[in-house]
């Protein structure tokens, strides 16, 4: 489709076949054929007019008519010149959102603090706030320096695991441009931070905890919890969360002994499960054999924080003690999920055999497997083992595969 000619001024010399002293004789413009003998007019005709001086150069428009603009256009014109001009300059260290601007002109002797919805016609939707620069290089220091556990971070900072992990990657990439000399957006960055909200650090680690960025323990949906079951239930029985788990599982419920033992001491139970993740009891058979979904409080990020929370309620003076035993209570989570991974490296490594040649500086690796119906599945594509025929092509070496990382493994 040919490009779209606007509205302009082009002299006569830039014509074809058309000298400056002819006599104006339309008011369009007379293209020619590509030997210059034939003329064809697409205009009307006008009465002749007096003929220029030869050394005069005339011009004359492509089209004559207006440009139309709509009343839309004519209003945002309008109020981008009258009520808008305030949005071209911010305010420094504060949110240049519509709602924000209006609330100021409105209120300009009070400091508004609250939840920031640029979009005053869609009140649901708010702007969250990013890390701020202190709050960030904090995280750094106390993961990558002092050797702090990601866990622990993410509980006194209010940030999420992923997120403590994520800032380190990117903290250390900053650091290693800065190295190589590569140029950093430092006042871009500066910009978007005046004008979007942020959440600072606090001197006090009380303020930190109760005043955090995000939530840390939000649970994802299951895919087992998407089905609407109802289950009578008697009502003399004490039905808890395991139990509706157990039905979402369809497994057998538990007995009257193991809802004592639970009711007992549920912090014990949930710790032996993340200690002990093998000892989850499974339902089905072959391809469909799975765990059973385990309960909220076995499935969120940190799930000691519920028997903390439950100590520091039974005992409310006792501030030291409930300290003491929740610092406790997080090595000992840390313990077992290094031991959990140590052993599953070991595990991997049993399987692997390594073989390096002379002289090379290749080494190979090889996994022995069982090609089986359990293993390469129904239609021999399966993910335990490589496929019957020609085997299943690795992820990477496929067209329109992600290849970069999607998720941070924490």
């Amino acid at each position: 489709m040919p490009r779209r000619i606007h509205s302009q001024i082009v002299p006569n010399s830039l014509l074809p076949c058309r000298s400056s002293s002819s006599p104006a004789s339309s008011s369009g413009i007379a293209f020619s054929s590509p030997s210059c003998g034939l003329l064809h007019n697409l205009s009307y005709s006008r009465p002749f007019a007096s003929p220029l001086p030869a050394n005069s150069q005339t011009s004359r428009p492509f089209s004559s008519t207006q440009t139309a603009q709509t009343r839309l256009r004519q209003d945002m014109f309008a109020w981008l010149s009258s009520e808008g001009a305030e949005f071209k300059n911010h305010v420094p260290g504060s949110t240049n959102y519509i709602s924000d601007v209006k609330a100021r002109a409105k209120y300009p002797d009070m400091v508004l603090r609250g939840p920031s919805r640029p979009f005053p016609l869609n009140p649901n939707f708010v702007s969250e706030s990013v890390l701020s620069e202190e709050l960030r290089n904090e995280i750094y220091e106390r993961v990558v320096v002092k050797k702090q556990s990601v866990r622990a971070v993410s509980v006194e900072m209010g940030v999420d695991m992923r997120r403590v992990a994520a800032v380190c990657r990117l903290v250390e990439m900053e650091k290693r441009w800065r190295q190589q000399g590569k140029p950093l957006a430092l006042p871009y960055a500066r910009a978007v931070h005046e004008m979007i909200p942020t959440t600072p650090l606090y001197e006090k680690p009380s303020d930190q905890r109760n005043n955090p960025h995000e939530s840390i323990n939000d649970l994802p949906v299951h895919r087992l919890t998407d089905a609407q079951i109802f289950y009578p239930v008697s009502e003399s029985r004490h039905f808890t969360r395991v139990d509706a788990s157990r039905v979402f599982s369809a497994a057998p419920a538990t007995t009257r002994e193991q809802d004592a033992k639970q009711a007992a001491d549920p912090s014990e139970i949930v710790n032996n499960i993340n200690r002990h993740s093998s000892s989850i009891e499974t339902v089905g058979k072959g391809d469909e054999e799975q765990p059973i979904l385990q309960s909220a409080d076995v499935r969120i990020p940190h799930p000691y924080l519920i028997a903390h929370e439950r100590r520091r309620m039974a005992n409310p003076q006792e501030h030291r003690e409930n300290r003491k035993a929740y610092e406790e209570r997080l090595k000992e989570v840390e313990a077992a999920e290094e031991e959990h991974k140590r052993y599953a490296r070991e595990r991997r490594e049993r399987r692997l055999t390594r073989v390096q040649p002379e002289d090379s500086r290749f080494e190979f690796r090889i996994k022995d497997v069982v090609v089986s119906k359990e293993t390469t599945g129904p239609d021999g594509r399966g993910a335990r083992a490589p496929g019957r025929r020609y085997g299943v092509p690795s992820s990477d070496r496929k067209k329109g595969q992600v290849k970069i990382p999607t998720k941070v493994e924490v």
